[in-house]
């Protein structure tokens, strides 16, 4: 079955050529215009074949019928923590310690799998597509696109996000980490800043100073694997809980980072999407127990 989106013509594009409505108003590149031209009932306008050249109006209901990709994640129920939820974008709060896709050793206790189970039984060809991804034990905002066009323009945005970071050592009030990351020659997970690595830009701001510690708000202008983890460590300051990059794990068992905060403009309705994910249990008790005063 076909990956179908649905648009309804509304007043300001009464009269619009197809074409340009297509392109300007539903944002279909180049490329995904010419496989709809290419499938047979894959551009349709009241339920009759739509061309480039014909003109839409008011209330008309165009539908895109993209071929189906295959999804290979099982459906399993669970809860999720929906921040923002509309036909096109789900944003959820991922809690620690559940990976996001599937992986060899976790096939049915991940994110993919229980946002499958959510659209499986109105989209029988849902396919999982998480436009920005957190490590397993990280935990905070996920954005997830409901089809591929969604995917396709989301993957282009410009997202702004925010993280609680919370270090070992004082940190100074403010600074910018600007430093290339690679992968440990030795190691199929640890990075490590190198001159060999991806151009990678990390800014902090300490909002709070804790006994042994820094709370900071975290920026990321590039998402590079273990970004923040591998950064705050390579100047000294590596997260509590996180043991792989030098942090400690007496008082929290995963490193203590949580994504609060992540904003974009909606690729359809050009509306401020903002979302904040509350601070989870243990990261808050392990600040509460190490604040000053």
């Amino acid at each position: 079955m076909a990956e179908k989106l649905k648009f309804i013509v509304s007043d300001e594009y009464n009269g619009m050529n197809a074409g340009r409505y297509l392109r300007v108003v539903c944002k279909l590149s180049a490329r995904t215009l010419a496989i709809l031209k290419r499938t047979q009932g894959g551009l349709l306008r009241n339920g009759e074949l739509l061309r480039s050249v014909d003109t839409v109006y008011a209330g008309d209901t165009v539908v895109m019928s993209l071929p189906a990709e295959e999804n290979t994640v099982t459906p399993v129920k669970g809860e999720l923590d929906i921040l923002h939820e509309d036909e096109y974008i789900l944003i959820v709060n991922k809690p620690a310690y559940m990976p996001v896709h599937p992986a060899k050793i976790h096939q049915l206790d991940t994110l993919a799998n229980i946002v499958s189970y959510r659209y499986i039984s109105s989209d029988s060809d849902f396919v999982f597509r998480a436009v920005n991804r957190l490590d397993a034990n990280t935990s905070g905002v996920v954005v997830i696109a409901r089809d591929r066009h969604t995917a396709s323009l989301l993957h282009s945005a410009d997202f702004t996000k925010h993280y609680i970071a919370v270090c070992q050592g004082e940190t100074p009030e403010c600074g910018t980490i600007n430093a290339p990351i690679a992968l440990k020659a030795d190691s199929k997970i640890v990075r490590e800043v190198s001159e060999l690595g991806q151009h990678a830009v990390t800014h902090y701001k300490k909002i709070q100073t804790i006994n042994g510690g820094s709370v900071l708000d975290v920026v990321i202008e590039t998402g590079r694997t273990h970004q923040i983890r591998c950064h705050m460590s390579h100047i000294g300051f590596p997260l509590f809980g996180d043991d792989l990059y030098g942090g400690g794990k007496t008082l929290i068992s995963r490193q203590a980072l949580h994504c609060y905060s992540v904003s974009f403009e909606h690729p359809f309705t050009s509306q401020n999407i903002c979302v904040k994910a509350e601070l989870p249990m243990d990261i808050s008790a392990l600040v509460s127990s190490l604040s000053v005063g």
